[in-house]
C-alpha cells in the first residue's frame, strides 16, 4: 500500500480535471493494471466543492457524458483528506492518499487504493501522429 502524503487545502486546485485510472491494488495485496480506460474521471472543484462525472475521450480531442454526474465535497479530518460522494441514489466516501500535479490515488471503504496518472484530451491528425 501507499505511503500517507500530507495534502493541504492549497493542493486541492490539482484534482481539476481528467484523470484516468492506472491500477488498483486491493486490500489483499492483488493489484490489477489497466492499460487502456475507456472512461475517464472528470473533476470539477472549487472551495471544496464540485462534481465528478465520467467521460469517454474521442479521437478528435472531445468528451462524451451525459447528464450523470456525483456531487463531491473535500472533508479534511486532521491529517487526513476525504472525498465525501453524493447522488439522488447513493452517498459514499473515499480517502486522498496522494496527489500531485499528475498522480492521484484515492482509497475506498473497503481499502482498495485507485491510482490514477492525469489525462488530457486524446487527438489523432489525419495522418495518424497524436497531437498535444
Amino acid at each position: 500500500m501507499s505511503c500517507q502524503q500530507k495534502i493541504t487545502p492549497e493542493d486541492i486546485k490539482k484534482i481539476n480535471g481528467y484523470w484516468e485510472i492506472e491500477k488498483v491494488t486491493f486490500k489483499e495485496g492483488a493489484d490489477k493494471e489497466y492499460k487502456m480506460n475507456e472512461n475517464f474521471d472528470y473533476f470539477q472543484i472549487a472551495n471544496n466543492k464540485g462534481i465528478r462525472r465520467k467521460v469517454r475521450p474521442q479521437f478528435n480531442g472531445t468528451f462524451l457524458f451525459n447528464d450523470d454526474f456525483e456531487n463531491v465535497k473535500v472533508r479534511f479530518k486532521g491529517e487526513q483528506v476525504f472525498l465525501d460522494y453524493t447522488t439522488a441514489y447513493a452517498k459514499w466516501t473515499e480517502e486522498l492518499i496522494r496527489l500531485s500535479d499528475d498522480e492521484m490515488v484515492l482509497k475506498n471503504d473497503q481499502n482498495n487504493e485507485y491510482e490514477y496518472k492525469k489525462a488530457g484530451p486524446i487527438n489523432l491528425l489525419e495522418d495518424g501522429k497524436k497531437t498535444k
